[in-house]
């Protein structure tokens, strides 16, 4: 890019508090989530939370404290538990809606844990042919949603798959093998045909949600998706545990602003957790210790607030568009447990102590003013048939086609407030490295930055 030329925009950071700004009709929207699938369980097993003094609900508070979203998961046939089947989800729901609160229902396709390790079918599925199994999976996801929507239920994104890493509806022996692309798109692409004829048949938009576990597992799951055809999404979830990444927190930004550049969805961390103790409340041994820890970040209340408000502003100043905590309420309780001994594998990750006290960790992170994204529009003059448009806020994924909107060519995105971009628009791709360039400096509300005119 040559020949630069600098263009300021408005000036002074913007600076708002998310979690009170859910009713704001933003684009796109941000989401402050928690994943709260264990609350029902933890409630029937006698956990008490406490603000305050005084006891309160685990919806209630996390509303008050400021998430504007809840996230369940829903197993096909658990017959193990009694939690995580379509009526303990219908429970949570219940109970999410009364507490104002949006929701992510997380189609796991298993009787059990679906995750970066493993994708078993359920076993009502597991011995059908492929054709039959996306039959089974499309009418599993449209049958559940409508009748969520029957009794005024339905969510507000859904999650078709949880940590697909590996191949979906598949078995523990076939875990390692290659993913069978043909056949994985044809499983994908119903679970997603079911949410948009659900949507459309109930009058709703919910929307779709794919998930993949840790940052640096995304980006070649996606190149390959879209080769066989998964395109049809609206948002990109991650998974991120620095216990199980590769990446540090920077390059978790780098990845999600290549994300949000290359694909048209948005981008957020659906799942993340943080210690605010290495020891435990039972005997039941903890999965996130020392191992997991980030230099900067001790295991305290306070670390585990200034991971959680440090993630989500660079998760927002990278252009993502959120966080949710996994069950940051699955404390332990003298009844119950899993199948690995009796209490949690997660209290030392919670957001309230082994007394049950909540350690002001969430609603330090909920609450916290974040600087947000501008919409920033570039533009430039048709005056050829196509355009393109590269630039050091693309991250490298550059350079990107712009759309044709009347006389002119747009790109549109979400860049800092503060930032400064140096942007080319050309009519090939190759042709953009020699055109002629602008510097912008964002400030804090939507801008039109004007791009010379296309050699």
């Amino acid at each position: 890019m040559r020949g630069k030329r600098r263009f300021t925009l408005a000036v002074a950071a913007s600076v708002i508090s998310l979690g009170a700004a859910q009713a704001e009709s933003a684009k796109p929207p941000i989401y402050l989530g928690v994943d709260i699938s264990y609350a029902n369980e933890m409630d029937d097993c006698g956990a008490v939370y406490k603000a305050g003094g005084k006891a309160v609900d685990q919806y209630q508070f996390f509303r008050a404290a400021g998430a504007n979203t809840a996230r369940i998961r829903i197993w096909n046939d658990p017959d193990w538990t009694t939690y995580s089947n379509l009526a303990d989800v219908k429970r949570s729901l219940r109970r999410a809606k009364a507490a104002g609160l949006q929701v992510l229902l997380d189609f796991h396709y298993s009787d059990d844990w679906a995750d970066g390790d493993k994708q078993v079918a359920p076993k009502a599925w597991a011995k059908l042919s492929t054709p039959d199994q996306a039959k089974a999976l499309y009418a599993f996801t449209h049958d559940t949603l409508i009748e969520l929507n029957r009794e005024g239920l339905m969510p507000d994104l859904v999650q078709v798959g949880n940590e697909t890493n590996g191949e979906i509806v598949s078995s523990l022996t076939k875990a390692k093998e290659p993913i069978h692309w043909d056949r994985n798109a044809l499983l994908f692409n119903a679970g997603i045909k079911a949410v948009r004829d659900a949507g459309r048949e109930t009058g709703t938009k919910p929307r779709v949600m794919l998930h993949i576990a840790q940052p640096e597992n995304a980006e070649p799951w996606f190149e390959a998706a879209t080769k066989a055809g998964i395109t049809d999404y609206d948002v990109i979830g991650l998974s991120y545990y620095s216990k199980w990444s590769k990446r540090s927190m920077a390059q978790l930004g780098q990845t999600i602003n290549r994300l949000r550049h290359t694909y048209a969805a948005d981008v957020l961390v659906v799942e993340t957790a943080y210690p605010f103790t290495t020891e435990n409340a039972d005997a039941s041994p903890n999965l996130l210790g020392e191992d997991s820890l980030i230099a900067g970040y001790p295991a305290t209340a306070d670390g585990q607030r200034r991971y959680l408000v440090d993630l989500t502003q660079l998760v927002l100043s990278s252009g993502g568009t959120g966080v949710f905590y996994w069950e940051p309420a699955w404390v332990s309780t003298k009844t119950c447990g899993t199948r690995w001994g009796k209490g949690s594998n997660w209290e030392n990750a919670a957001v309230f102590d082994f007394k049950g006290q909540t350690l002001g960790s969430a609603e330090g992170w909920l609450k916290h003013a974040y600087v947000r994204p501008v919409e920033v529009t570039f533009k430039a003059k048709a005056t050829t048939e196509a355009a393109f448009i590269d630039g050091d806020f693309l991250g490298g994924v550059g350079p990107r086609p712009m759309t044709r909107e009347g006389e002119a060519f747009i790109y549109r995105t979400r860049l800092a407030p503060g930032s400064s971009v140096t942007v080319a628009a050309a009519a090939t791709a190759a042709a953009v490295a020699e055109a002629p360039a602008v510097t912008a400096s964002i400030g804090d509300r939507a801008a039109t930055v004007p791009l010379p005119e296309q050699p």
